[in-house]
């Protein structure tokens, strides 16, 4: 009896557990139901669907591909964490892949240009020297001979401005394209037509020599050039550029120009025993090698003898010249001794071995800093470097324009100097060789060093 008891009991629990189960699964088949039982698994699907694929639009271009009510929905709900903002309008599909395609191109080929140019001082603009010269009538070789010293010893690239008349112009261009490229890559140029800003252009041409006043519309003309040197075509670069170049920082906050004395000594100084107009302290000073800061010169009112206001260097040039026209002798640089006679301040007097001339030995010497320290750069006015009357001048013109670029520079540059200043001797300028090998022969050891004793790997 009690087994059958048993029997029974378990018989109808069968019976309530097939029922159970025959009503649960026609209740699932109801849509509505179905959808409700479903919603939270749809949720929590749904969530692992915008977790992956916001996990790949990290990493992908295109971003994830939601319907427009979707995107509306999920951007009403901050917790949601789908990249739209409200306030930010809706974009078609299309346009969000082109948007994104278009930032991970960019994102790369940036990655791509830094890894293949990367960023450094010397690539930088700012980071050229900028070097002036004025070209007319038969200087052209003198000029290229200028440009080439300047290449030789200089670390950083140099930007030529060469101001040259019509037939001169396409010579230039012609020949500094002829150079190797072991040089060609270290210089840019660029060549500008005669003119004058102000006043009558034949008159200002014939000023002194061919074109030499158009130095003094170089802050005009250059006018996105923040500094510059300027330089007489017969210059000759016995060191490098970089260090007259550096001058620059020594500047104090009314300079904005640098000129050497035109004499060291007053009782032989041209200015000092025959100018008939005002000039710079005690000498006067010499512009064939003058480092201008062109941003200052655009930008100060000059006191003169005209005006009490003071004038901008572009409207006192005329003027000026108009009033001392009949005064003056050597042209531009009467002008500017008087500009700066009216203010010193504005001056920066480098000493006399960056602009050494003939007047600097052939009375004897009287340039101490040379002495010291060698010539820095060499001045070969007078025609000294076309005629025999100054042979010392003449050796190292001659060396630096037949120089061959791939020659050794010992070999073939210094040492045909030194053996043929052995002929000079007894010339006045001749008689101490060293002040003009002195810093040939310092620059040519340290680019030696540069060049090969530092990038030699010791033994081990």
């Amino acid at each position: 009896m009690r087994i059958h008891c048993k029997v029974v009991v378990i018989a109808v629990c069968f019976g309530v557990f097939l029922l159970l189960y025959f009503l649960g699964g026609n209740a699932a088949d109801d849509p509505l139901l179905k959808e409700v039982g479903e919603e939270p698994q749809r949720q929590q699907q749904q969530q692992q669907e915008r977790k992956k694929k916001k996990e790949e639009s990290n990493s992908s271009p295109s971003p994830p591909e939601l319907g427009r009510d979707v995107v509306a929905k999920f951007a009403r709900k901050s917790s949601a964490g789908v990249g739209v903002r409200p306030e930010e309008p809706l974009r078609p599909r299309r346009e969000w892949r082109a948007m994104n395609r278009g930032a991970s191109v960019n994102a790369k080929s940036k990655q791509k240009s830094y890894a293949a140019r990367p960023v450094t001082k010397r690539s930088r603009a700012g980071d050229f020297m900028h070097l002036a010269v004025v070209a007319c009538g038969n200087r052209l070789d003198e000029t290229l001979t200028m440009v080439k010293s300047a290449l030789l010893f200089s670390l950083k690239k140099i930007k030529f401005h060469i101001f040259a008349e019509d037939p001169l112009a396409p010579q230039f261009e012609e020949k500094l394209k002829q150079w190797p490229r072991s040089v060609s890559f270290k210089f840019q140029f660029s060549i500008y037509p005669i003119s004058f800003s102000v006043g009558n252009a034949d008159e200002w041409k014939k000023l002194f020599k061919p074109c030499a006043a158009q130095r003094l519309f170089l802050p005009v003309i250059l006018k996105d050039v923040d500094s510059l040197l300027y330089v007489d075509t017969d210059v000759l670069f016995l060191r490098p550029m970089d260090d007259i170049w550096n001058l620059l920082k020594s500047f104090n906050t009314t300079q904005l120009a640098a000129m050497a004395p035109e004499h060291e000594v007053p009782k032989i100084g041209w200015y000092s025993r025959f100018a008939r107009h005002p000039f710079y302290g005690v000498t006067g000073v010499n512009s064939g090698v003058m480092l201008m800061n062109l941003t200052r010169i655009r930008s100060t009112l000059f006191k003169n003898s005209m005006i009490p206001s003071g004038l901008s260097w572009e409207d006192l040039l005329h003027p000026l010249y108009q009033k001392y026209k009949n005064h003056i002798t050597w042209g531009d640089q009467d002008l500017l001794n008087i500009i700066f006679h009216y203010n010193p301040e504005c001056l920066f007097i480098f000493p006399c071995q960056w602009n050494y001339r003939p007047d600097h030995c052939m009375y004897g010497s009287n340039c101490k800093g040379a002495e010291e320290e060698g010539v820095s750069i060499l001045h070969g006015n007078r025609g000294v470097y076309h005629d025999d009357k100054q042979p010392a001048f003449k050796v190292v013109y001659d060396a630096i324009r037949d120089f061959p670029f791939k020659d050794n520079m010992f070999q073939s540059l210094f040492y045909p100097i030194q053996t043929k200043f052995l002929d000079t001797v007894n010339t006045l300028c001749g008689r101490i060789p060293q002040v003009f090998l002195k810093q040939i022969e310092k620059t040519m050891k340290e680019r030696f060093e540069d060049k090969v004793v530092r990038h030699v790997k010791p033994h081990k």
